[in-house]
Protein backbone atom coordinates (compact mmCIF):
# COMPACT_ATOMS: atom_id res chain seq x y z
CA UNK A 1 0.00 0.00 0.00
CA UNK A 2 1.54 3.37 -1.15
CA UNK A 3 1.81 6.78 0.84
CA UNK A 4 -1.71 7.94 -1.14
CA UNK A 5 -3.81 5.22 -0.65
CA UNK A 6 -3.04 5.02 2.89
CA UNK A 7 -3.99 9.11 3.02
CA UNK A 8 -6.92 8.07 1.15
CA UNK A 9 -7.83 5.33 3.47
CA UNK A 10 -7.44 8.03 6.54
CA UNK A 11 -9.49 10.38 4.90
CA UNK A 12 -12.68 8.56 4.17
CA UNK A 13 -11.83 6.77 7.73
CA UNK A 14 -12.28 9.87 9.55
CA UNK A 15 -14.78 11.07 7.24
CA UNK A 16 -18.42 11.58 8.87
CA UNK A 17 -19.99 11.05 5.17
CA UNK A 18 -19.08 9.96 1.88
CA UNK A 19 -16.25 11.61 -0.10
CA UNK A 20 -16.25 11.78 -3.67
CA UNK A 21 -13.14 11.64 -5.49
CA UNK A 22 -12.83 15.59 -6.23
CA UNK A 23 -13.51 16.26 -2.49
CA UNK A 24 -10.87 13.59 -1.68
CA UNK A 25 -8.25 15.45 -3.80
CA UNK A 26 -8.93 18.91 -2.44
CA UNK A 27 -8.86 17.50 1.28
CA UNK A 28 -5.57 15.63 0.38
CA UNK A 29 -4.04 18.68 -1.06
CA UNK A 30 -2.04 18.07 -4.56
CA UNK A 31 -3.59 14.69 -5.31
CA UNK A 32 -4.12 14.34 -8.79
CA UNK A 33 -7.80 12.86 -9.46
CA UNK A 34 -6.22 10.02 -11.59
CA UNK A 35 -3.95 8.98 -8.70
CA UNK A 36 -7.03 9.15 -6.31
CA UNK A 37 -9.34 6.91 -8.24
CA UNK A 38 -6.82 4.48 -9.14
CA UNK A 39 -6.31 4.52 -5.10
CA UNK A 40 -9.61 3.67 -4.38
CA UNK A 41 -9.87 0.93 -6.87
CA UNK A 42 -6.49 -0.79 -5.04
CA UNK A 43 -7.88 -0.29 -1.76
CA UNK A 44 -11.91 -1.47 -2.67
CA UNK A 45 -10.13 -4.70 -3.59
CA UNK A 46 -7.69 -4.53 -0.62
CA UNK A 47 -10.68 -4.70 1.73
CA UNK A 48 -13.07 -7.34 -0.72
CA UNK A 49 -12.49 -9.93 1.50
CA UNK A 50 -12.58 -8.33 4.95
CA UNK A 51 -15.16 -7.47 7.56
CA UNK A 52 -15.44 -3.89 5.92
CA UNK A 53 -15.77 -3.14 2.10
CA UNK A 54 -14.63 0.17 0.23
CA UNK A 55 -17.60 0.76 -2.02
CA UNK A 56 -18.97 3.68 -3.96
CA UNK A 57 -22.65 4.61 -3.83
CA UNK A 58 -23.52 8.09 -6.03
CA UNK A 59 -19.70 8.43 -7.26
CA UNK A 60 -19.04 8.77 -3.20
CA UNK A 61 -17.20 6.42 -1.24
CA UNK A 62 -17.12 5.34 1.98
CA UNK A 63 -17.06 2.06 4.02
CA UNK A 64 -19.72 -0.24 5.01
CA UNK A 65 -20.11 -3.66 6.78
CA UNK A 66 -19.47 -6.57 4.49
CA UNK A 67 -23.44 -7.78 3.57
CA UNK A 68 -22.45 -11.28 4.93
CA UNK A 69 -21.57 -9.90 8.07
CA UNK A 70 -24.42 -7.15 8.49
CA UNK A 71 -26.47 -9.38 10.57
CA UNK A 72 -24.45 -9.31 13.75
CA UNK A 73 -24.32 -5.70 13.66
CA UNK A 74 -28.31 -5.27 13.61
CA UNK A 75 -30.18 -4.14 16.73
CA UNK A 76 -32.08 -6.89 18.60
CA UNK A 77 -35.70 -4.85 17.47
CA UNK A 78 -35.54 -4.08 14.10
CA UNK A 79 -37.88 -1.04 12.45
CA UNK A 80 -39.09 -2.30 9.83
CA UNK A 81 -40.10 0.13 6.81
CA UNK A 82 -42.84 -0.54 4.32
CA UNK A 83 -43.70 1.45 1.59
CA UNK A 84 -47.43 1.84 0.61
CA UNK A 85 -47.91 0.41 -3.25
CA UNK A 86 -48.74 4.41 -3.86
CA UNK A 87 -45.53 5.36 -2.32
CA UNK A 88 -43.56 2.25 -3.95
CA UNK A 89 -45.09 3.68 -7.38
CA UNK A 90 -43.85 6.95 -6.71
CA UNK A 91 -40.83 6.04 -6.13
CA UNK A 92 -39.84 4.04 -8.71
CA UNK A 93 -41.01 6.95 -11.19
CA UNK A 94 -39.04 9.35 -9.76
CA UNK A 95 -36.29 7.15 -9.94
CA UNK A 96 -36.72 6.18 -13.51
CA UNK A 97 -37.82 9.86 -14.65
CA UNK A 98 -35.66 12.26 -12.64
CA UNK A 99 -36.03 15.00 -12.08
CA UNK A 100 -39.96 14.64 -12.44
CA UNK A 101 -43.36 17.08 -10.99
CA UNK A 102 -45.73 16.08 -9.06
CA UNK A 103 -48.40 16.57 -12.20
CA UNK A 104 -45.86 14.93 -14.60
CA UNK A 105 -45.72 11.65 -11.49
CA UNK A 106 -49.51 12.11 -11.64
CA UNK A 107 -49.93 11.78 -15.37
CA UNK A 108 -47.71 8.34 -15.36
CA UNK A 109 -49.78 6.93 -12.50
CA UNK A 110 -53.40 8.04 -13.83
CA UNK A 111 -54.58 9.16 -10.16
CA UNK A 112 -53.64 12.34 -8.42
CA UNK A 113 -51.08 11.45 -5.55
CA UNK A 114 -51.07 12.57 -2.32
CA UNK A 115 -48.73 14.58 -0.48
CA UNK A 116 -48.10 12.89 1.93
CA UNK A 117 -46.88 10.01 -0.19
CA UNK A 118 -43.88 12.39 -1.38
CA UNK A 119 -43.47 13.36 2.35
CA UNK A 120 -43.00 9.72 3.39
CA UNK A 121 -40.36 9.24 0.47
CA UNK A 122 -38.32 12.82 1.69
CA UNK A 123 -38.88 11.77 5.72
CA UNK A 124 -36.78 8.11 4.43
CA UNK A 125 -34.14 10.02 2.69
CA UNK A 126 -35.01 8.75 -0.74
CA UNK A 127 -36.76 11.58 -2.17
CA UNK A 128 -35.35 15.17 -3.03
CA UNK A 129 -36.97 18.78 -3.69
CA UNK A 130 -34.46 18.69 -6.94
CA UNK A 131 -35.25 22.64 -7.67
CA UNK A 132 -38.20 23.84 -10.11
CA UNK A 133 -39.25 23.20 -13.97
CA UNK A 134 -38.54 26.19 -15.94
CA UNK A 135 -42.37 26.51 -17.44
CA UNK A 136 -45.09 28.47 -16.44
CA UNK A 137 -45.91 27.99 -12.45
CA UNK A 138 -42.60 26.46 -12.06
CA UNK A 139 -43.24 22.86 -10.32
CA UNK A 140 -41.63 21.77 -7.91
CA UNK A 141 -39.46 18.25 -9.73
CA UNK A 142 -38.10 15.66 -7.39
CA UNK A 143 -35.22 12.91 -7.52
CA UNK A 144 -33.47 10.52 -5.70
CA UNK A 145 -30.80 10.88 -3.40
CA UNK A 146 -27.39 9.37 -2.48
CA UNK A 147 -29.14 7.28 0.42
CA UNK A 148 -31.68 5.89 -1.51
CA UNK A 149 -28.53 4.26 -3.78
CA UNK A 150 -27.34 3.14 -0.60
CA UNK A 151 -30.04 1.44 0.80
CA UNK A 152 -31.03 -0.42 -2.45
CA UNK A 153 -27.15 -1.25 -3.08
CA UNK A 154 -27.04 0.45 -6.18
CA UNK A 155 -23.95 2.47 -7.28
CA UNK A 156 -25.61 4.72 -9.46
CA UNK A 157 -29.03 4.89 -11.35
CA UNK A 158 -27.47 2.72 -14.42
CA UNK A 159 -28.04 -0.56 -12.21
CA UNK A 160 -31.80 -0.07 -11.34
CA UNK A 161 -34.17 -2.96 -12.97
CA UNK A 162 -35.21 -2.77 -16.69
CA UNK A 163 -37.88 -1.18 -17.42
CA UNK A 164 -39.63 -3.92 -18.93
CA UNK A 165 -38.79 -6.23 -15.90
CA UNK A 166 -40.44 -3.70 -13.58
CA UNK A 167 -43.63 -3.75 -16.23
CA UNK A 168 -43.83 -7.42 -16.40
CA UNK A 169 -44.50 -7.17 -12.48
CA UNK A 170 -47.24 -4.85 -13.38
CA UNK A 171 -45.51 -1.89 -11.23
CA UNK A 172 -45.21 0.89 -13.93
CA UNK A 173 -47.57 -0.82 -16.87
CA UNK A 174 -48.08 1.22 -19.01
CA UNK A 175 -45.33 3.95 -17.89
CA UNK A 176 -43.37 4.00 -21.74
CA UNK A 177 -47.12 5.07 -23.61
CA UNK A 178 -47.80 7.42 -20.74
CA UNK A 179 -44.99 9.21 -20.67
CA UNK A 180 -44.69 9.17 -23.97
CA UNK A 181 -48.16 11.59 -23.80
CA UNK A 182 -46.70 13.42 -20.54
CA UNK A 183 -43.87 14.89 -23.06
CA UNK A 184 -45.82 15.37 -26.00
CA UNK A 185 -45.02 12.36 -27.90
CA UNK A 186 -48.91 11.51 -28.24
CA UNK A 187 -50.74 15.05 -27.53
CA UNK A 188 -54.18 15.72 -28.30
CA UNK A 189 -56.10 18.48 -28.41
CA UNK A 190 -58.81 19.70 -26.06
CA UNK A 191 -59.96 19.05 -22.87
CA UNK A 192 -58.18 16.16 -20.88
CA UNK A 193 -59.95 14.59 -17.90
CA UNK A 194 -58.72 14.90 -14.33
CA UNK A 195 -57.16 11.96 -13.11
CA UNK A 196 -58.96 10.22 -10.32
CA UNK A 197 -57.28 9.82 -6.71
CA UNK A 198 -56.21 7.43 -5.14
CA UNK A 199 -58.83 7.16 -2.99
CA UNK A 200 -61.30 6.59 -6.16
CA UNK A 201 -59.21 4.09 -7.54
CA UNK A 202 -59.20 2.35 -4.37
CA UNK A 203 -63.16 2.10 -4.17
CA UNK A 204 -62.92 1.05 -8.06
CA UNK A 205 -61.00 -1.73 -7.52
Amino acid sequence: MNQLERAVEAALFAAEEPMSVDALAGFLGDAEKPDVRSALKALAETYQKRGIHLVERGKRWHFETAPDLAHLLRKEREQVRRLSRAATEVLAIIAYHEPVSRAEIESIRGVQTSGGTLDVLMEAGWVKIAGRREVPGRPTIYATTPEFLDHFGLTSRRDLPGIAELKATGLLDPVDDAYDDLMGEGEEEGPQEAPETEEDATDAA
